[in-house]
């Protein structure tokens, strides 16, 4: 069974930085896209970034965009997401995901491949 465990969420200051960091167990992660969304209360899921596994190549949300970097380390079977600049309009929880693909499912500028992520990891940006 997959497992996916997020931390590194919290409180900061608009214009804060925080690094997210998501460890995923019952699987080899070497073969698939994986990426991060938020969703907050109330709201749809926002899928904000993916790394493919073939090339490492990135895709953004445009809301993200230049702001976020994610990267995956497969040895530790582990995706991270550092993010910069952030504003109160970023406060959610934000969740790590699997893409059943080896690449990064975009269609119509959305990701659109990410399975259940796990239980999340609160950040919360103050004005």
């Amino acid at each position: 069974q997959v497992r996916l465990v997020e931390s590194g969420g919290g409180l900061v200051q608009a214009g804060g930085s925080l690094r997210l960091s998501c460890v995923a167990s019952g699987t080899n992660v070497d073969y698939y896209g994986l990426g991060w969304f938020r969703q907050a209360p109330g709201k749809e899921r926002e899928g904000l970034a993916c790394i493919s596994s073939i090339d490492d190549k990135t895709y953004y949300a445009d809301s993200v965009k230049g702001r976020f970097t994610i990267s995956r380390d497969n040895a530790k079977n582990t995706v991270y997401l550092q993010m910069n600049l952030l504003q109160p309009e970023n406060t959610s929880v934000y969740y790590c995901a699997i893409d059943q693909h080896p690449y990064c499912s975009v269609v119509a500028g959305s990701l659109i491949g990410f399975g259940s992520g796990g239980q999340g990891t609160q950040v919360t940006v103050s004005s």
